[in-house]
């Protein structure tokens, strides 16, 4: 997973990280109050006292990572990738694990591997494929034998496997790799290169991703598509999953114009002939449509589309003809941006969606006849990473306030789903903040909400300090899962409140389409009517109050900084504070123009727009105390961003400091670095809000 602090992102779902997101793991949803006993139960439960010591920065260090399961093809086991921090590498230790269905017994099939991921059965059951590094450090395809024996190596390319997948009978498996750059062998010093619409930090030309087959004993692998168009984008990150129709005698990709993310807006649905790779665009497909899948019987595509031709509108899923046209809009009735969907792979087969839903992330099940439903799941919190079986079954990662991500069992869509691991059971027996959902009338009459986290031990009697936490994207939305950064400001003594502001993904198109021409004023009010809403409980101290975020989060904390003089600290990490200079080095420039100006910062028609919604603009009226915070390599939100904000405020007398983690990232991603901006956050506000 990218490293975001929001449950969706700004970047397009068919390819890039994370956008102007931030740290990882950083928010669920639950269910909303919906009856008397749970609110008295969660009144109870705010009023407790603490039985437990608080979650502590330490205890970062103990949290279990669990992601990509798959189910087998008879439905009784999971594979999936279990994660633990390794400290003193500085490193996230990986293994593949099986578990059992029946018993959640479990049996760990690697060791010393490093970077394992991306677990997938073979149809016929017998051999379990993912990625690891070979000897030189390059992530390749192994195929594990499940009856016994060593895993063995397929892939030998010069560039990292992307993703892969088994073709329908599993005697192919279909992959996708870089291409290796061009190189001029008779002018060797001569390495100038064409820039177009890449970000500051490349050294090189973007080379396209494409097709290529293998067979599962590693004896050969063969190119099946090539040119300069590209399955994924370099610096974006890796594209969309393709795939196979159930014949195998045809892939259908998302394909991109090029490797490069700024030009990736084009992209278009494609079908590759296994056999000659040959590449046809499906006709009369709906513009702005990505993610092919086939349907079970092979005659349609489920895609994703964008209803307002930009990417800061809500994904729908649309179900087109194979042959062409533009098909029909799956799920009508359900107002919100779908991040994951997948197939029961059946005759008849229902399909699964997901996507943010006021306070949660909700699963939906889509019958073949049209019919849809809410898949009831309790307190889980769907984790948009997830595997359904032929018979409906659903294995999932999910998280609850209390719990870090579990791997759960969903036998039907009826059923409840079942807990087959407690990997972070140490963390959930801990004295933990409790959440809320917290809502009120924003402006423009829209009903917004956030999520509201209260210290251990918390009394209404009592006048807290409070932090703002805001989310990143600005596609994405807060819920009620458990956090880390979250727990340690509440263990910190402060009420971290959460606010969804318009540009979020969990309240419906028009909600986040809202943020179009308004990056900042809007959403500002927004989390500002938020903040009146939880000051009018009673236990908050207006007084003592911080904002802080990461990425659009960082955008909104340096915004609210320079527009309401209420804060006595900020914490802005990788802050967008200048749109016209990150438009202009960073890998995203045109979806900016497109997605919130309509129109370039150097078109004079548009131009002081850019302007006027950069907090660089307003940083005359910043007082708080700042903690800047951003990583030297981040090609997303650059860190030339920070420097700018940094002397605008150092040199007017403001309380700066400005700390910089030499990485390649938009957030840092491991666990040592991580553990350091957490540090760095809870001491700062602590010292200047509390």
């Amino acid at each position: 997973m990218s490293q975001c602090r929001a449950r969706g992102c700004r970047a397009r779902l068919y390819g890039a990280p994370a956008g102007h997101n931030g740290p990882p793991n950083i928010k669920g949803r639950q269910l909303i109050f919906r009856n008397a006993a749970l609110c008295l139960a969660i009144i109870i439960a705010f009023g407790a006292p603490a039985l437990a010591r608080p979650f502590e920065l330490a205890d970062m260090r103990r949290v279990v990572e669990i992601s990509g399961p798959v189910l087998s093809p008879n439905g009784k086991q999971v594979a999936a990738i279990v994660g633990r921090v390794n400290w003193s590498q500085n490193r996230h230790d990986d293994s593949l694990v099986l578990f059992d269905v029946a018993s959640g017994s479990q049996r760990t099939l690697t060791r010393d591997r490093e970077g394992v991921s991306s677990p997938l059965w073979s149809p016929s059951g017998d051999r379990l494929a993912f990625i690891a590094n070979d000897p030189d450090g390059t992530a390749q395809i192994y195929v594990m034998p499940m009856a016994g024996g060593d895993a063995v190596q397929v892939t030998k390319t010069h560039d990292d496997v992307e993703q892969f997948a088994w073709r329908p009978d599993s005697a192919r498996i279909a992959f996708v790799t870089r291409d290796e750059p061009d190189s001029d062998t008779s002018a060797p010093h001569l390495d100038a290169f064409d820039v177009g619409d890449n970000d500051y930090m490349i050294k090189s030309s973007s080379s396209p991703s494409h097709l290529w087959l293998a067979a599962p004993d590693g004896s050969w692998t063969k190119r099946l598509t090539s040119g300069q168009w590209s399955i994924s984008s370099a610096d974006g990150g890796a594209g969309s999953g393709f795939s196979w129709s159930p014949d195998g005698h045809a892939i259908a990709i998302t394909r991109l114009p090029n490797a490069v993310y700024g030009d990736s807006d084009p992209a278009t649905v494609a079908i590759v002939d296994a056999k000659t790779g040959a590449t046809i665009d499906v006709p009369g497909q709906r513009p702005f449509a990505f993610g092919p899948e086939y349907s079970p019987d092979g005659t349609q595509l489920v895609v994703q589309w964008y209803r307002h031709g930009t990417f800061n509108s809500d994904a729908y899923l649309v179900s087109m003809p194979v042959r062409g046209g533009a098909g029909h809009l799956l799920m009508p009735a359900i107002d919100r941006n779908i991040d994951w969907y997948r197939w029961q792979r059946a005759p008849g087969g229902a399909l699964y969606a997901s996507g943010d839903n006021g306070p949660r992330v909700s699963l939906w099940r889509a019958a073949q006849d049209g019919s849809v439903r809410q898949v009831d799941l309790g307190d889980v919190d769907f984790g948009n990473d997830a595997d359904v079986g032929a018979d409906g079954a659903v294995a999932f990662i999910g998280s609850t306030p209390r719990d870090p991500a579990e791997l759960y069992y969903l036998a039907s869509a009826g059923a409840h789903p079942r807990a087959l691991t407690v990997l972070n059971a140490s963390i959930a027996s801990l004295s933990l903040g409790a959440m809320r959902e917290i809502t009120w009338i924003g402006p423009g009459g829209y009903s917004e909400d956030g999520i509201l986290t209260t210290p251990p031990g918390f009394s209404k009697a009592v006048k807290y300090p409070m932090v703002v936490n805001v989310h990143g994207g600005p596609q994405g939305a807060d819920g009620l899962a458990f956090d880390e950064l979250d727990q340690l400001l509440a263990a910190a003594g402060f009420v971290v409140f959460q606010p969804n502001y318009r540009g979020s993904t969990n309240l419906g198109d028009a909600y986040q389409h809202a943020i179009y021409r308004d990056g900042g004023d809007g959403p500002g009010k927004d989390v500002m009517a938020g903040v009146t809403a939880v000051q009018r409980l009673g236990f908050v101290d207006p007084s003592r109050m911080a904002v802080s975020g990461w990425s659009y989060g960082g955008y909104m904390t340096s915004w609210l900084n320079g527009h309401y003089p209420v804060w006595k600290a900020a914490v802005e990490g990788a802050a967008l504070n200048y749109y016209p200079l990150d438009y202009t080095i960073a890998w995203y420039q045109n979806g900016d123009a497109q997605d919130f100006f309509g129109g370039s910062p150097y078109d004079p028609k548009t131009a002081p727009m850019w302007i006027e919604q950069s907090p660089l603009t307003y940083a005359k009226n910043v007082k708080a105390p700042t903690l800047i915070l951003a990583d030297t390599g981040d090609a997303n939100v650059p860190i030339v961003n920070s420097y700018m904000m940094y002397h605008a405020l150092a040199d007017r007398g403001v309380t700066v400091q400005f700390h910089a983690y030499p990485v390649q990232s938009h957030f840092p991603g491991d666990p040592v670095h991580v553990s350091d901006v957490y540090r760095r956050w809870v001491e700062w506000v602590t010292k200047y809000a509390r």
